[in-house]
């Protein structure tokens, strides 16, 4: 195993490993360890290049270092990748490998599942260090942390469409879904329970397929979604698709989602206000997950009630970015950075006290 490190400018540390024996292919990047050790989950996917995997675990783990920020979480931000398709490539020999890299690092990241990884393939990482989170309830951990995030975006949500509809009744509210994983799928539950009409897509057919068999979604093609007469647009998949291309493209009153980094730049978010389109920042309405994973770190262990309260004040928070947004004339992103800027300050002032 070959572990090498990649000085990046603003980064704590980023480190790639090369295992020619299990054919791991992986970075682990931590950002920001100001307000604790970096928690983030474990990306595997097929990147088309080295350097497209690591710019996507740079952005992912500046987001977390937000997300646990603004949160609360009393942890700072880290994110890891392998490369590699989830389809064909899982192995045994592979997440042990990936464990041992994460080991390497002596605590300063923990880990836990993200897009293309499950609960299984955490398990595999545990054999290997004790640095790994969301693992099954049955040995004390927190289990799938999807259903929460699902259920502080729909908070979320809720938050927006009171400020930016004007009601809190989701009757007749129509959705345009991009992605139907994990998440997407529970917050579809929610919001077909709550009377939402759904338009949904996936790259993956059978995804899409299920969601629209079990809540009465209609389908439309991956490239279909942005032109979609909805109020609001809901991104659940990879990030960066609020970009120049579909930004003029959007129907839509209100952008809020469960996908990381959804702007591909910060200035997207001032393009989405200038168009009047309610914002709900990435970071800040999908911190569902990371906060029931962080629970699981407190002294007395893991408590479903106390990580669905800390949950639930996903709805508060996005109130108060959206009004601070307004007080301050500037875009719900900025804001949202703003207050995670001013948390990690606080934290290094508090350190050198």
């Amino acid at each position: 195993m070959k572990i090498t490190e990649i000085p990046t400018e603003g980064y704590e540390k980023v480190v790639r490993c090369d295992d020619p024996e299990s054919g791991l292919k992986a970075i682990i990047s931590v950002h920001d360890t100001t307000l604790g050790p970096a928690l983030g989950g474990l990306r595997m996917w097929p990147y088309l290049s080295d350097q497209e995997a690591l710019t996507d675990v740079n952005r992912l783990s500046r987001g977390m270092t937000y997300k646990s920020a603004v949160a609360e979480t009393g942890l700072g931000g880290g994110k890891s990748i392998i490369i590699g398709n989830p389809k064909t490539d899982k192995a045994e020999a592979l997440f042990r490998a990936m464990g041992r890299f994460v080991d390497s690092l002596d605590g300063l990241y923990t880990t836990a599942e993200d897009v293309g990884t499950s609960v299984e393939d955490m398990i595999l990482v545990r054999k290997e260090t004790k640095h790994v989170t969301g693992l099954p309830r049955d040995i004390g951990s927190s289990g799938d942390p999807s259903p929460y995030t699902a259920r502080g975006v729909f908070l979320g949500i809720k938050a927006c469409i009171e400020k930016a509809l004007g009601t809190s009744d989701f009757n007749g509210v129509r959705l345009a879904v991009q992605g139907t994983g994990h998440v997407a799928r529970y917050l579809c539950g929610h919001l077909h329970e709550a009377g939402a009409s759904l338009i949904v897509t996936d790259i993956v057919e059978e995804r899409a397929k299920l969601v629209a068999d079990q809540y009465g979604a209609t389908i439309v093609s991956p490239e279909e979604i942005y032109d979609v007469d909805c109020e609001i647009y809901c991104p659940c998949a990879l990030g960066a698709t609020i970009n120049d291309d579909t930004i003029p493209r959007l129907k839509a009153k209100i952008v809020a989602g469960a996908a990381n980094n959804q702007c591909l730049t910060v200035e997207h978010g001032d393009r989405l206000r200038e168009r009047g389109i309610l914002y709900a920042p990435d970071f800040v309405i999908n911190a569902g997950g990371i906060i029931n994973v962080s629970v699981e770190l407190e002294p007395n262990g893991y408590n479903e009630d106390r990580a669905l309260a800390k949950v639930n004040n996903i709805y508060n928070a996005v109130r108060d970015i959206l009004r601070t947004a307004a007080e301050e004339d500037i875009a719900t992103n900025r804001a949202a950075i703003l207050l995670a800027e001013r948390k990690l300050e606080e934290g290094r002032k508090s350190k050198t006290a």
